[in-house]
C-alpha cells in the first residue's frame, strides 16, 4: 500500500505561483509512476502531468506546457509540481497519484492523494 498527502495548495494572485508537494509513505515509490491531476467543480478529474522513476519520461497535458514543472526526489520519496504564471482556468483540487505506467488516464492510477485546493483569485 501506498499513502499519498499533498501540502502546498492555497490562494493566489493570477500570475502568481505554488509549489505542490506529494510525500509517499508505506512503501517506496521506486517503479511507480507519478502522477499530478485536477479536478474542478462540475468538471471530470484532469491530467496535468506525470513522471518517471527514472524522470527519462515526462508528459504534460498541453494547458500547462511552459508553466508548470513536475518533478521528484526518490531518496525524499515525494513528487511536487512547481506552477507558474497560474490562471484562474488552473484553479482546482489537486490529486498526486501513483501508477505502475506513464499514462494519463486516472483508471491508470492505483493510488491517489486526498487533494489539495489551489484558488486561482482574478
Amino acid at each position: 500500500q501506498v499513502q499519498l498527502v499533498e501540502s502546498g495548495g492555497g490562494l493566489v494572485q493570477t500570475g502568481g505561483s505554488l509549489r505542490l508537494s506529494c510525500a509517499a509513505s508505506g512503501r517506496t515509490l521506486s517503479s511507480y509512476y507519478m502522477g499530478w491531476f485536477r479536478q474542478a467543480p462540475g468538471k471530470e478529474r484532469e491530467f496535468v502531468a506525470a513522471i518517471s522513476w527514472s524522470i527519462a519520461y515526462i508528459r504534460y497535458v498541453e494547458s500547462v506546457k511552459g508553466r508548470f514543472t513536475i518533478s521528484r526526489d526518490n531518496a525524499k520519496n515525494t513528487v511536487s509540481l512547481q506552477m507558474n504564471s497560474l490562471k484562474p482556468e488552473d484553479a482546482a483540487v489537486y490529486y498526486c497519484a501513483a501508477s505502475r505506467a506513464l499514462d494519463s488516464r486516472a483508471s491508470a492510477y492505483n493510488y491517489w492523494g486526498q487533494g489539495t485546493q489551489v484558488t486561482v483569485s482574478t
